[in-house]
């Protein structure tokens, strides 16, 4: 709004003050709800004659500092005054800093009895003349100036409240805590939206040699000659600006920037948010913040989160504080690139293109470039089955291998083919696919004739067709630049729409600019494709890449629509979509996320709009952001990871399985984890092991120590020698096989814990050498996940009673009774039969051991503890048999202890076993 404009009557709400409405019984409804006292509520004072005086901070409060803490100023001033050789060399920045801060503690101190309130000059003159090269302390006061003015921006709601104020006669006063004199507040208010502010009457603190806490109000509330009640003062200042005008009878409103919950997202970034933080941030990402941490802090305030529910304000400040910025910059740099390529077209996959596409609009208008983004439909899986060219074993069974939890049923359904198409595979409709070697023989069967082959190319054709069909109703082939943008990842549906076009003979190579790309996008640049990322490409930087590629579960629900995701296309090319998945509570967090995104560009460029001094995007914001997003992902604050830990992960690649985001079945495992253990947990342990950690503060504050480099690793590990949780499996043939092992880790509660993951195509015992070192044991439980006859076993086997334990056999190792077993060597094992719990023969299985651990000497010298009675051992393991199958069971397990009387510590290797039948 511009000077002397009065403001319309039914002035529609800003940028931030829409984050405040609350309606949600629409689908795209705002979330967040207002209940306090707001600018607006201002606003109508003054409109209705309700106040006499409007008074206003200045500093943080009609203008704020692009930079994330106030005296990281005079890390810049310091850059500029050495550049321009009014500094010695030798005087780096950050000491600069510090001499600055500290010139002004002295200078306050050195006053006595004259009061601690002092003048930009009194400072300056504490700095020592050895480093003054320039001589004149009115060049470095004018240095000082210049710069705080390059870095102030007005607040566009503060500057709109001046307005109202000035249109309908209210007079403004200045009330400031400052040692700048009044020609430099002059020049600081000079801004096009500040005029009014010209006729203003000022009280500044170092002019009356008192400040506001300390006796300020009692001069401002004299010189006005008005009642106290009649004043309105806004600042950002608690003590200041609200308790000491408070008992004095002046009406406030506290314009706070750091809120608590803000101030935890800031550390976790690694931003000190005092003048003597531990350290300062880097030179380049003071000038690289761009007002970001002070718009966040913003939008935070004023959004008046304590009026919702947790998970709601949650989920939106994740969205303004968190993937806003990070959304914004990618957005305006996908615009950028495109108008230098000369691109008009970004076309954005949904379900994430949506957002995505009205993100970019928002930044080409306010940029004024001829850009446009468009959303189409798109997917993994669909375009995979378009891709299917060649038709061997290989390209099949990477085919059904990319899709976990595919079973052959499942399979046959996407390439449309009946059970009776294949008669070899018709009784196993039901098998999950989820081993090597049957994914081979699947494979073997769906290629193994003409007629096979000939229908998956049929299916594969008509697939690409609807996919055709789609793309040029969308507009999408009608230019050979078909640029898509999205999140990124592998490049995957890029690569794959590339394969389809060049099969359907279309002469188009679709490029890519995406969010960041992992090290598989760097197959598909071999192939020749263009793949661009914003924050990362080809899994660099790893540090921000790593994370986000690690766990993208918040980024792909924070951007996807709440829709279901792409099943296929009508001959049409109308999409078909399936259900949505998620609880109502989990996609009304997200809406709520969604808008905080908006929120935070609708506010950005808003800035960008409308002063004069805000700063474009130039590539200099992306270690900022990559910060932001991967510290956030890395360091979970407990809110976040109680409700995103929660949410629903759709696998959305041609099956329909659903799953937590932080499966709750390793919530009990959480307090036998070390940082090490999380970092071993793979996509499908854990989707965002982080969160899990949560769930332990101080599991989570390890981890962090350890991600940060505070502590090496090893501070969370045994001593050397480092000894390994092993697994060997035996097979229907009677081998026995390596299997996965992990380094055994003891925690700060003196627990361990290990997850072993393997596969086999009949597996019927495993061995586990559980410490790898001599050792007693407390077993707490034993848990296999299995898939047994090709199906998913109902529930985890459990072992975890006195009489699962006795009903083990025991490899140069003793139980002693409950769950407590000695380990005399290093190979020393336990032996779980699988195919007993499980009814058939494993195919692939996941083994979760929580225990704790007492070393023993390696030298084997230490003193054993006696083994249970062998009476209580047998009839422990007898009632095992018998309650798990009854008379039939307990003849067999009776058969089997004496068959492995006297077995060897670990299964022998083939060789070392036809060594010994020779022998």
């Amino acid at each position: 709004m511009g000077p002397g404009v009065s403001p319309r009557p039914d002035r529609q709400p800003t940028g931030l003050e829409k984050a405040l409405i609350t309606d949600v019984t629409e689908p795209n409804a705002q979330i967040v709800r207002r209940g306090r006292t707001t600018l607006e509520d201002v606003h109508q004072m003054l409109r209705d004659g309700s106040c006499s005086v409007l008074s206003l901070d200045i500093f943080d409060t009609i203008l704020w500092r692009r930079v994330p803490r106030p005296t990281d100023l005079f890390l810049l001033l310091g850059e500029r005054l050495r550049r321009e050789g009014a500094l010695p060399d030798w005087v780096e920045p950050h000491a600069f800093r510090t001499m600055r801060i500290t010139a002004e503690i002295d200078s306050r101190e050195r006053r006595g009895k004259l009061g601690p309130e002092v003048s930009i000059y009194d400072i300056w003159r504490e700095m020592p003349a050895e480093i003054l090269l320039s001589g004149d302390i009115e060049y470095y006061v004018e240095a000082e100036v210049t710069e705080e003015r390059r870095i102030l921006v007005p607040d566009v709601d503060i500057a709109e409240l001046v307005n109202t104020a000035h249109a309908h006669s209210v007079p403004i006063v200045v009330v400031s805590d400052t040692y700048f004199l009044q020609e430099h507040l002059d020049r600081f208010l000079d801004r096009p939206h500040l005029e009014p502010l010209k006729s203003a009457r000022f009280f500044r603190s170092h002019e009356h040699g008192v400040d506001k806490a300390h006796g300020l109000w009692k001069v401002v509330i004299s010189g006005l000659g008005v009642r106290p009640g009649q004043i309105v003062h806004i600042g950002d200042n608690k003590r200041p600006d609200v308790t000491a005008p408070g008992k004095l009878g002046v009406r406030t409103v506290h314009f706070t920037r750091i809120t608590d919950d803000y101030e935890s997202i800031l550390r976790r970034e690694g931003a000190p948010l005092e003048p003597f933080g531990v350290s300062a941030p880097h030179l380049d990402l003071i000038e690289g913040d761009y007002g970001i941490t002070s718009l966040r802090a913003k939008l935070i305030e004023n959004a008046n989160l304590d009026a919702v529910a947790p998970d709601v304000a949650c989920s939106w400040r994740y969205g303004a504080a968190v993937l806003g910025p990070v959304l914004t910059g990618f957005a305006d740099w996908a615009v950028h690139r495109a108008a230098e390529r000369g691109t008009k077209v970004l076309w954005c996959p949904m379900r994430e293109g949506e957002m995505l596409a009205d993100l970019i609009n928002k930044a080409a208008r306010s940029s004024g470039l001829d850009v446009v983004g468009k959303p189409i439909w798109l997917s993994r899986h669909l375009t995979s089955v378009a891709a299917l060219g060649v038709l061997d074993t290989d390209s099949i069974h990477t085919f059904m291998r990319r899709r976990h939890g595919m079973t052959i049923g499942g399979l046959l359904a996407i390439l449309q083919l009946r059970p009776g198409d294949v008669p070899a595979l018709a009784d196993r409709l039901d098998v999950v696919l989820d081993n090597g070697i049957i994914a081979d023989d699947v494979a073997t069967a769906l290629v193994e004739t003409p007629h096979l082959r000939n229908r998956i190319a049929t299916t594969a054709t008509a697939t690409r067709e609807r996919l055709l069909a789609h793309l040029r109703t969308a507009g999408a082939l009608d230019s050979d630049d078909l640029t898509i943008v999205d999140l990124g990842w592998g490049a995957t549906i890029q690569n794959q729409l590339g394969v389809a076009l060049g099969l359907a003979g279309v002469p188009i190579t679709p490029a890519g600019l995406y969010l960041a790309t992992d090290k598989r996008s760097t197959k598909v640049m071999l192939r020749g494709l263009r793949v661009e990322g914003y924050l990362g490409t080809a899994g660099e930087p790893v540090g921000v890449v790593g994370a986000i590629t690690r766990s993208p579960e918040i980024v792909e629900q924070g951007v996807s629509s709440l829709c279901g995701s792409l099943l296929d296309f009508t001959l049409e090319g109308d999409p078909i979509l399936g259900p949505i998945a998620g609880s109502a509570e989990q996609n009304h967090a997200r809406r709520a996320l969604h808008q905080g995104v908006h929120a935070f560009q609708d506010e950005w460029l808003r800035y960008e709009g409308e002063s004069d001094l805000w700063p474009s995007f130039n590539g200099g914001e992306v270690s900022l952001l990559g910060n932001i997003i991967a510290s956030s992902i890395t360091a979970p604050t407990p809110d976040e990871a109680a409700v995103f830990g929660a949410w629903e992960h759709e696998d959305n690649f041609g099956s329909d399985l659903v799953s937590h985001v932080i499966p709750t079945e390793l919530l009990p495992a959480v307090r036998y984890m070390s940082p090490g253990d999380l970092a071993d947990l793979g996509m499908r342990d854990a989707f965002w092991p982080q969160v899990l950690a949560a769930a332990d503060p101080r599991l989570a504050s390890a981890a962090d120590a350890v991600r940060s480099g505070a502590v090496p690793a090893s501070v969370f590990e045994p001593d050397e020698p480092q000894s390994e949780t092993v697994l060997r499996f035996r097979t229907g043939d009677g081998k026995w096989h390596d299997g996965p092992k992990v380094p055994l880790r003891i925690n700060r509660n003196g627990l361990s814990f290990a997850r072993l993951n393997f596969e086999a195509f009949d597996a019927t015992d495993i061995s586990l050498a559980i410490p790898g070192r001599p050792a007693l044991v407390r077993l707490d439980w034993i848990e296999a996940t299995v898939t047994a006859g090709g199906h998913r076993h109902p529930t985890p086997l459990r072992w975890e009673q006195a009489q699962d334990f006795a009903g083990l056999v025991y490899a140069e190792s003793a139980w002693l009774g409950g769950n407590l077993v000695e380990f005399h060597a290093p190979h020393s094992a336990v032996w779980l039969s699988l195919i007993d719990r499980a009814g058939a023969p494993v195919s692939s299985a996941q083994i979760t051991i929580a225990f704790a651990v007492l070393p023993q000497s390696l030298s084997g010298l230490s003193h054993r503890a006696p083994q249970a009675p062998r009476l209580t051992r047998l009839t422990a393991r007898a009632k095992a048999e018998y309650r798990s199958g009854g008379p039939l069971a307990l003849a067999a397990g009776v058969a089997r202890i004496v068959g492995r009387a006297g077995a060897p510590a670990t299964p022998p290797d083939d060789d070392e076993k036809k060594d010994k039948d020779e022998d």
